[in-house]
């Protein structure tokens, strides 16, 4: 019987689609769902509000997951700088036409939803690097000529981010450069005069730190070094995260039954501190289980960018991966506090559209990426 087009076509795609990758997305957004649930009940209608507009975010990024990883990647090649003006354009807006939340302009207020440029800044970025470094021929970077051609992509929309102000986005966007041109490689040369700035740093971050800070700047350092020199001020935030994180142990107290999260101690529980209710409600055990997804899913993208078929595809998959590692690291460091506290959402599972959207995205590109790898 002769092949049909459904066969060679629609049922060939269908074989290729990284059903592991994205089942993995959907378990951690599902997660998520539960998770913000418990720490929204407490919030009473405003609560309940969190739940139903996540669970419309997650159908809606499934959709988009569907239609995009059925796109050709290689289009991104195309667009990406036109992409990249649009999202400039977006983050100027935010500046003027910006809604304040919290004492930050982030969001652009669309009526059914809130649309924040910063999180799709991430992407956008992505795409225009692995544009500049995927066109290059193979090798280091020797050229500290290109290592800040490839920088001065990054430094504008970080200069914009970091003004509104979103300091943890704007350094995830740092970082998230920094490693795709890692791992395109430094020459030697390069990186023993980086080693030497950053000897040198040190003295200087000192005496600058000791005679250029203003004092409630001090006062904010030391607080993060020791919470407990303002426990009802700056460092109430991080002590009650650390007290949620501990009082989990192995097992935690149960769906439900935290108390810093259902007496509404923890501040901002539903959204940069989803992983200390991970912790208090479900302990070790479950914090392990998260992780583990949020691993697998990072290890299954480096394995699409080892095998893409092409220098654009390896270098898109690895920022795609990169934006993941540094939510996930910062997040975590940051409610256990190992780092100050930024604002950086855990990816497929805080409370938050462009987030959980800008996730899906990512999956929707290593999807294509990895089904399009034996085409021409």
């Amino acid at each position: 019987m002769p092949k049909t087009y459904l066969d060679s076509g629609v049922l060939n795609s269908v074989r290729k689609f990284e059903w592991v990758l994205c089942l993995d997305g959907i378990i951690l957004a599902v997660a998520g769902i539960v998770l913000i649930y418990s720490a929204a009940i407490p919030m009473g209608g405003v609560g309940r509000s969190f739940v139903i507009k996540q669970t419309a975010w997650l159908s809606l990024g499934i959709v988009l997951l569907i239609l995009f990883s059925f796109i050709d990647y290689r289009i991104l090649e195309r667009w990406g700088l036109w992409i990249y003006l649009f999202i400039l354009v977006a983050l100027i807006s935010v500046s003027i036409f910006g809604r304040v939340t919290a004492g930050s302009r982030r969001w652009i207020d669309l009526g059914l939803m809130r649309f924040q440029p910063s999180e799709f800044a991430k992407l956008t970025v992505v795409i225009v690097l692995a544009k500049s470094l995927g066109d290059r021929r193979r090798g280091p970077l020797t050229d500290w000529v290109e290592i800040f051609r490839n920088l001065g992509l990054v430094i504008v929309p970080v200069v914009f981010v970091a003004t509104q102000p979103d300091l943890g986005t704007a350094i995830v966007l740092f970082l998230v450069a920094i490693s795709m041109m890692m791992f395109v490689g430094l020459a030697k040369r390069i990186w023993t005069t980086i080693l030497g700035l950053t000897l040198v740093s040190f003295p200087l971050t000192y005496f600058g730190g000791k005679y250029l800070l203003l004092d409630y700047q001090k006062r904010r350092l030391m607080t993060f070094l020791n919470p407990d020199l303002d426990p009802l001020g700056a460092g109430y935030q991080i002590i009650q995260s650390q007290i949620a994180v501990g009082s989990g142990g192995l097992l935690g107290k149960g769906f439900l039954k935290g108390t810093q999260n259902q007496l509404m101690f923890l501040p901002a529980k539903h959204t940069d501190f989803i992983f200390a209710v991970l912790s208090e409600e479900w302990g070790f055990v479950g914090c392990m289980t998260i992780l583990a997804l949020l691993m697998a899913f990072m290890l299954r993208g480096l394995a699409i960018a080892g095998r893409a078929r092409d220098d654009f595809g390896t270098m898109l998959s690895v920022g795609c991966i990169s934006i993941i590692f540094w939510h996930v690291a910062i997040n975590v460091a940051m409610v256990m506090g190992v780092v100050p506290v930024v604002g950086v959402p855990l990816s497929f599972v805080s409370y938050g559209g462009s987030s959980l959207l800008s996730s899906f995205l990512v999956t929707a590109i290593l999807t294509s990426v990895s089904s399009r790898r034996f085409s021409r």
